[in-house]
């Protein structure tokens, strides 16, 4: 059994590892770039331009820079690549807290801007939460985009559970107030509130969300129990940007980062991690279900620095 633990572990890894390459590749590049410099000085300069590089972010990638400099006496690879995973697990170790359902019905409000992945997340999670045995609603509360519900309802039927839904151009917190109701009716575990991303010019598409939020709360006392903000990890410094704002207007429980396979920008969650610590409870590394995992500190990083 040990040995197919292994075995199990080690594919993992290399799953991961293989979505972070892009990252990897930026990083690492930089780093045997760094050594070859002709001086203690410019060994540094290239490290933070290859953090840099990978959307780590300059405030962030200065204090990283900085930390090293404090234990580095050398040019040696090995203790260079060793240094800066200590420094980053370090960062990424205080966001390392995965989602738990505490309570039934657990209410979810996935909040994100248009692109991210939201709808695809939905997807995922609720298909995990079932493989744990929960039983699962989706609610289209986004119901200003065209095909958003049609999109919930592919992955319903995919994962087995029910969507709550009304016509487009529908109140969103009304199909929430429907969703709530309904997972207490028919003792539900989870509800996943799928929410817009974009709304039309006339309507702030914050305080959408924090109306969604306030229905939600009346209802059901605590709820929603997490505000599960979706950014995509190829979009860089604006999804730092975007956990701010949405941090601002409905204060962000938990963050997932997508697409981390298509970009080399995936020191993102650095940035994210050192400037808003905000936990992390989901990245996503591919298409599949199980490529949507949970944010592990210390495997993020053997993976991003070999």
């Amino acid at each position: 059994m040990k040995g197919v633990k292994g075995l199990v572990m080690r594919f993992n890894l290399s799953r991961l590892k293989a979505g972070l390459a892009r990252t990897h590749n930026t990083i690492m590049s930089g780093i045997e770039s760094a050594l070859t410099g002709t001086s203690r000085e410019v060994l540094f300069e290239r490290l933070e331009e290859a953090l840099i590089s990978s959307d780590v972010g300059v405030a962030t990638s200065m204090e990283i820079v900085d930390d090293l400099r404090g234990v580095m006496a050398g040019w040696d690879l090995k203790r260079l690549k060793s240094h800066l995973k200590d420094v980053l697990f370090h960062i990424l170790k205080d966001v390392e807290e995965p989602l738990e359902v505490k309570r039934s019905p657990f209410v979810i409000m996935v909040v994100g801007v248009n692109g991210v992945g939201k709808t695809t997340t939905i997807g995922k999670l609720a298909s995990r939460f079932k493989a744990l045995g929960k039983s699962v609603l989706l609610c289209a509360g986004d119901t200003f985009r065209a095909g958003a519900i049609e999109q919930l309802e592919i992955w319903a039927q995919r994962v087995g559970c029910p969507v709550i839904k009304q016509t487009r151009g529908g109140d969103p917190g009304a199909v929430a107030f429907d969703a709530v109701r309904a997972s207490v009716a028919r003792d539900i575990d989870v509800v996943i509130i799928d929410t817009a991303g974009r709304l039309h010019t006339k309507v702030n598409l914050m305080e959408e969300l924090r109306k969604i939020k306030r229905v939600v709360a009346r209802e059901l006392e605590g709820a929603p129990h997490e505000n599960l903000l979706v950014v995509d990890a190829t979009t860089g410094q604006n999804a730092l940007n975007q956990a701010r704002l949405f941090n601002d207007a409905v204060g962000v429980t938990g963050i997932v980062i997508t697409k981390l396979d298509g970009t080399a920008k995936g020191g993102i969650i650095v940035a994210i991690a050192r400037e808003l610590g905000i936990p992390v409870r989901f990245i996503g590394v591919g298409e599949g279900v199980e490529d949507l995992r949970v944010f592990n500190a210390r495997e993020f990083v053997d993976a991003l620095i070999e």
